[in-house]
């Protein structure tokens, strides 16, 4: 595909509402996993 501009590149086709929300909502279960990880990380820390 060629892309005269980067609003051509950010539609992607008419597609771009479901390119970039499934990039947006894989980047946001990978934020949430870090983050339960290292709570969990924390909380096997204190233990005794």
């Amino acid at each position: 595909m060629i892309w005269d501009s980067w609003n051509d590149f950010i539609a992607m086709g008419g597609y771009g509402r479901y390119v970039w929300g499934s990039l947006a909502a894989v980047a946001l279960a990978l934020a949430i996993e870090q983050w339960t990880l290292r709570a969990r990380n924390r909380a096997a820390e204190q233990r005794p």
